[in-house]
């Protein structure tokens, strides 16, 4: 364990792996939890919000912290597993601190909170002793050449006060190698203002990835905050079955509005999929599986797949069919595995290669037929075509386990429990 005086500052912390007394790891530190005070007294420790398997946050106090040092976190005792609730006295360090704009006690000189440092005391208890931050304009976080200093929690103020328009720059450093689901899981546990302004910093790309991980409500939330243009911008660079689930949860004419301002080749996929009823195969399906003509050859296909951002279950199997490629495509002839694909020499062409024995899903297939086809057929996707041979697209088991699980199962592992009985001294 540090010793007291000596320094952590708690985004060091972010993602650090916690481990229980037999040496097993626990989870990994997403937040610190302090008690602000009256006047410019440091704010105290209270411990670490840990997050284990299933995306549930506990509480661990700093009473069974026994060590912060070589990039990991060691505990004490029986760790209580139940979901931490933040009350209404307490502050999360890395959600609601970082990126807040405080003012210089001696000068008035403005600054923004880059990153807080705590310190154990003699009688080894942790409080927040220092508050890095830059000197400069609010909003220019980046491109600003502020001086950075290092100054004492009682040499600043503005921490008690509700702020608006708090930026976000800082927040998302400490949590730029997250996956969109877990960066989505963070977002969950921010206040609602947090979540718009964390959205807010997001590219559009990186918006579009962790809307499709949030909860449908927060998904409304924070598309209803941005401006109509980047909210299409967003829309745009969403999956489309995606893009056409969150537009069904809006009123028809804030969809409609939505859709006007999107790209045409960009809206064109998306009303086709809100066209059918949710619980379909063609309400459930993609429009953009892989889709290669019969003189397409085994290298191209492999090269297709082989697209970093290409969804697994979509890189399974390539989908041949005449020419055009777009969903609707021309006549749809088959798949060919990309096991298959693996076996063949690389110039070998795919239209020798398909397989069509099995017949496709319509469009108006309802749930159970789809789950049915994929569980009796060991698939992990399948093709929706029309009564003319057109592809339309294609159902993948992700897009069915959605359906199937209970509307809050993102959330599961979110929640807060009522009756939080953690340790806060």
């Amino acid at each position: 364990m540090a010793g007291p005086g000596s320094r952590v500052f708690i985004s060091h912390l972010s993602g650090v792996a916690v481990f229980d007394p037999n040496g097993d790891q626990v989870g990994r530190v997403r937040d610190v939890l302090v008690a602000l005070r009256l006047g410019n007294s440091p704010p105290r420790v209270l411990g670490l919000v840990v997050e284990v398997v299933g995306r549930r946050r506990i509480f661990l106090p700093m009473s069974r912290v026994t060590s912060l040092e070589s990039g990991q976190v060691l505990s004490t005792g029986v760790v209580n597993m139940r979901r931490f609730e933040q009350r209404p006295t307490e502050t999360l360090v890395l959600a609601e601190l970082l990126d807040r704009r405080v003012t210089e006690t001696a000068t008035g000189t403005e600054a923004t909170v880059l990153d807080v440092a705590m310190v154990q005391t003699r009688l080894r208890e942790w409080q927040i002793s220092k508050v890095f931050v830059q000197r400069g304009r609010p909003g220019r976080l980046r491109k600003s050449r502020g001086e950075t200093v290092t100054l004492d929690w009682s040499a600043v103020t503005g921490f008690s006060l509700a702020e608006e328009g708090q930026g976000a720059a800082n927040l998302l450093a400490t949590f730029e190698q997250l996956r969109p689901a877990d960066l989505a899981n963070v977002m969950h546990h921010l206040s609602a203002k947090r979540r718009v302004e964390v959205a807010a910093a997001l590219d559009d790309e990186r918006l579009a990835d962790v809307l499709e991980e949030l909860p449908e409500d927060h998904q409304v939330e924070i598309l209803g905050q941005l401006k109509d243009e980047r909210a299409a911008d967003v829309l745009e660079a969403m999956d489309p079955d995606d893009a056409a689930d969150l537009l069904s949860e809006l009123p028809t004419e804030e969809a409609e509005r939505l859709l006007q301002l999107m790209e045409p080749q960009e809206a064109a996929p998306v009303r086709r999929l809100l066209s059918y009823q949710e619980d379909t195969a063609g309400g459930l399906m993609t429009t953009e599986p892989i889709v290669l003509e019969p003189g397409a050859t085994v290298a191209e296909a492999l090269a297709r797949i082989r697209v970093a951002d290409q969804k697994p279950a979509l890189a399974a199997q390539i989908y041949v069919c005449r020419p055009p490629n777009e969903t609707p495509t021309g006549t749809y002839l088959g798949t060919v595995h990309f096991q298959r694909l693996l076996r063949e020499p690389p110039f070998t062409l795919v239209g020798s290669l398909v397989a069509d024995d099995l017949d496709p899903l319509a469009p108006d297939a309802p749930l159970p037929v789809v789950t049915s086809y994929l569980a009796a057929y060991n698939l992990v996707a399948a093709p929706v075509v029309d009564e003319t041979d057109h592809l339309l697209g294609a159902v993948t088991v992700d897009d069915v386990l959605d359906h199937l699980l209970p509307e809050d199962w993102r959330e599961s592992g979110m929640h807060h429990e009522e009756d939080e009985a953690s340790e806060r001294a």
